[in-house]
C-alpha cells in the first residue's frame, strides 16, 4: 500500500473509531511497522489534520462543543470514576485536568474522557501504580475543563458536582 493510500486509511480508521487506537493496532491492520504509523501520523498532522495523541492511542479531534467551563474540584482517589461518570452522565466531556502547583505553576494533562469506558481506563491506569493523578500533588485539589453542547448542560454538571461534594467554589 502506498503512503497516500495508507494515510487516507488511517484517517478513516481513526475517524470511525469511538476509542483511541494505539499505533501498534493501526500497524497490524495496515501491515506496516508501528514506526511507519507514527511517521504517517506526523505527516497527517503537518497537512492540517487534528489528530490527538492520548495514553490510549490516537483520536481524530472531535468537533468543538458549543460551551466549556472550568470546574475546581476536590475528592479522594477512589472518587475519580464517580466524578468522571457524573460529568459524562449530564452530557459533558472531560477535556483535561490541571493543577496549580506552588513551585511549578500550572501543570496540565489532556484527558479527552468522552464516555464511561474512558474514565474507567484512566482509573485502571492510575490504580496499576504506573503513575499518580495530578491531584496527588495538591492535596486532592484540581481543575477540569469540561465541554458540553450548551450552557444548560454545564449548569446541570456544576449542580451535580456541587451536590456530590466535589465542587470547590472559586
Amino acid at each position: 500500500m502506498k503512503a497516500d493510500s495508507r494515510r487516507k486509511e488511517i484517517l478513516a480508521i481513526v475517524g470511525n473509531s469511538d476509542n483511541a487506537l494505539p499505533a501498534a493496532v493501526l500497524a497490524e491492520k495496515l501491515g506496516v511497522s508501528r514506526q511507519v504509523i507514527v511517521q504517517d501520523i506526523a505527516m497527517l498532522r503537518a497537512n492540517g489534520y487534528d489528530i490527538i495523541s492520548t495514553n490510549r492511542g490516537y483520536l481524530l479531534a472531535a468537533k468543538k462543543s458549543a460551551a466549556s467551563r472550568v470546574f475546581k474540584c476536590r475528592h479522594s482517589f477512589e472518587q475519580i470514576v464517580d466524578e468522571g461518570c457524573l460529568i459524562i452522565s449530564f452530557g459533558g466531556r472531560v477535556e483535561d485536568v490541571f493543577v496549580n502547583h506552588r513551585v511549578y505553576g500550572r501543570i496540565t494533562a489532556r484527558l479527552e474522557l468522552y464516555n464511561n469506558t474512558h474514565v474507567e481506563e484512566l482509573y485502571r491506569s492510575l490504580v496499576s501504580g504506573a503513575s499518580k493523578p495530578l491531584m496527588a500533588v495538591t492535596d486532592g485539589y484540581h481543575y477540569h475543563t469540561v465541554s458540553a453542547s450548551d450552557e444548560a448542560s454545564l449548569d446541570r454538571i456544576e449542580s451535580a458536582l456541587r451536590d456530590a461534594g466535589y465542587l470547590i467554589e472559586i
